[in-house]
């Protein structure tokens, strides 16, 4: 096993590089940090390029031989990879996945939500309400962003995640298409829960693109019983997905 002690190493500049989207984008790798997201990727095969571990003894080692190239960094080194003041000391490089996304019967989409936290929690509930993917509008923060992985848990690995244009993917989409507006929307508690189902969410800002809510098959809402003027994105897409599972 290779012993890297300078962040000045290719492997580790190449690594690094892969903190930006553009690059994950161009080279369809992305870095991950820590144990716990390391594991999940192992445990949903997805394949482990590079393993960099400053105590190999503190990882398991069927992931160390899962991966196809390991090596021992040192403190210095791990801060270079590390996004976070106090890094774990696990890093791997992996190759993100693709998916078949044609049976999909349950699906989140999302039109430009750009808060890393309210990404990485819609697809760990995506995840725990059994929907079978997620596509992306361009736009939308990428789910490979490290605030994001984090917030996710692991649960990125864990169901397909796309980015497409959704106009398109609703048009073929055979299921009902839930949107949600603040106006000309029916109480989600007025709408029984369907097999196939897709629930459209938008920007915290703006919203969902008008245009898509106008091919939507219901458009919902979530009522408010006190004074606040809204319920964050991703709190309501939770209520949402648990409500139209049943």
């Amino acid at each position: 096993m290779e012993n890297i002690t300078s962040a000045q190493n290719s492997k580790i500049k190449q690594a690094t590089k892969l903190k930006k989207k553009r690059e994950r984008d161009k080279t369809g790798l992305a870095l991950i940090e820590g144990h716990h997201l390391i594991e999940e990727a192992f445990k949903s095969d997805i394949k482990i390029l590079q393993l960099f571990m400053v105590e190999q003894g503190r990882l398991d080692s069927q992931i160390v031989d899962y991966a196809e190239t390991c090596f021992e960094i040192n403190i210095k080194v791990a801060e270079a990879l590390s996004d976070t003041v106090t890094p774990q000391g696990f890093f791997a490089v992996i190759e993100k996945p693709t998916y078949d996304t044609t049976k999909a019967t349950q699906v989140l989409l999302i039109d430009r939500i750009q808060d890393p936290g309210n990404l990485g929690t819609l697809i760990r509930t995506a995840d725990a309400a059994g929907l079978d993917l997620i596509v992306l509008e361009k736009g939308t923060a990428d789910p490979y962003q490290d605030k994001v992985l984090r917030a996710s848990q692991g649960s990125v690995f864990h169901l397909p995640i796309v980015t497409d244009d959704l106009h398109t993917f609703m048009q073929s989409f055979q299921g009902d298409i839930f949107g949600t507006a603040l106006n000309d929307a029916k109480p989600f508690n007025e709408v029984a829960n369907v097999n196939h189902f897709a629930l459209l969410l938008g920007n915290e800002g703006e919203g969902v693109n008008p245009d898509l809510l106008a091919e939507t098959t219901q458009n919902l809402n979530i009522p408010i019983y006190g004074k606040a003027e809204s319920l964050n994105v991703a709190i309501a897409g939770s209520i949402l997905m648990y409500h139209l599972k049943g």
